[in-house]
């Protein structure tokens, strides 16, 4: 006998990328199952979870959750939660009979691959394709959006830039026939955070260590030093406000290596702090109209961006209509990316 369906919706969505994100949007999953099944009244079943070094696992009736978080964290391979044999990304994406498939693997940041071709592959099949990544959003957003909507349904991507905080939600529902002329802000919460430390008096040195002991930095903190992340935000933030396509290389890129603690002192002195400022604005002398920068730069205690300390961001959109538009995100966490994510899934899913 078949069992009973549920008097509510229920989506199945597959997870490929299974990392801190990938897991913490599960917990989250669980946390929220009942709410989301009081209201709005869906329930969602996971049918696959991908990993590229703990395997593939694929069943329509329904993943053990739980129990793949336990076996994941314990180091034990996800194909024994597989009801099939699943070779490969392409294969889990075609076979995983998903409403909704989640990206988060990890992506090349001057090609958007492989996220890339994943996220294509979804949206060519009619799958709602949601992903934490900028890189595609930054060389793919014009072609994935318009085979999504080819296809009625939905690329969406909250989290890759500030975590769960409703950066494009804002500009995508809440300005509608207004023009982004331009924005600048603090999106990259590693710098954030060693430039705090080193107003505690650490060196540069010591807070990319402690940057590194919590989690926030990667074993290579270069990525984020130099600027490189803050660039591909900037980058996507242009291409998706702006509706201009541009690419991390076209922003006039500074890190923070130059920063030391005697530039510190003398700023705080001053009543000033040095921040790795993010910016871009409409001008013609600029590429494609567009003039993008991520530098550090000395902020007075009037500006917003003065107080925004430790790993918090905060960008500030002005527009034709509104003027500045300001939105700070305090301390995010993986449960705040996960929460972007889910945020997603519900504005993909219960679109009428």
């Amino acid at each position: 006998m078949s069992p009973t369906p549920p008097p509510y919706p229920e989506f199945k969505i597959a997870l490929l990328g299974f990392g801190n994100v990938g897991q913490a949007l599960v917990e989250l999953l669980l946390e929220k199952k009942d709410d989301l099944i009081d209201k709005p009244g869906i329930g969602f079943r996971v049918v696959g979870i991908g990993s590229g070094t703990h395997g593939l696992a694929v069943d329509p009736r329904g993943l053990p959750l739980q129990d793949v978080l336990d076996a994941y964290r314990a180091g034990t391979s996800l194909d024994e939660f597989s009801s099939f044999p699943v070779p490969d990304s392409t294969a889990f994406i075609e076979n995983c009979g998903a409403d909704a498939l989640v990206e988060t693997t990890p992506v090349d940041y001057q090609t958007g691959e492989p996220a890339l071709t994943y996220l294509r592959q979804a949206l060519g099949m009619g799958i709602h394709a949601i992903t934490a990544n900028k890189g595609p959003v930054v060389h793919g957003y014009r072609e994935l959006d318009n085979l999504a909507r080819r296809n009625k349904v939905s690329f969406l991507f909250e989290s890759a830039v500030m975590d769960g905080a409703p950066v494009f939600s804002i500009a995508r529902s809440g300005l509608p026939g207004a023009q982004v002329n331009s924005f600048s802000g603090l999106l990259n919460s590693t710098t954030n955070l060693i430039l705090s430390k080193m107003e505690e008096g650490e060196t540069q040195e010591e807070a990319i260590s402690y940057a590194q002991s919590i989690g926030i930095a990667e074993t290579d903190p270069s990525g984020d030093v130099d600027g490189w992340d803050a660039a591909v935000k900037v980058a996507a933030l242009v291409t998706v406000l702006m509706d201009i396509p541009f690419t991390p290389d076209l922003v006039d890129r500074t890190g923070i290596r130059g920063i030391t603690a005697d530039m510190i002192h003398k700023a705080a002195e001053n009543g000033q702090r040095w921040k790795l400022v993010c910016s871009a604005k409409r001008d013609l002398t600029g590429a494609h109209g567009i003039k993008a920068v991520v530098e550090p730069q000395l902020v007075d205690q009037e500006s917003h961006l003065y107080n925004v300390t430790g790993t918090s961001a905060i960008l500030e959109i002005y527009s034709d209509v509104l003027g500045k538009l300001s939105l700070i995100e305090e301390n995010p966490s993986t449960k705040t990316t996960a929460y972007g994510i889910l945020a997603d899934l519900l504005n993909a899913l219960l679109v009428k």
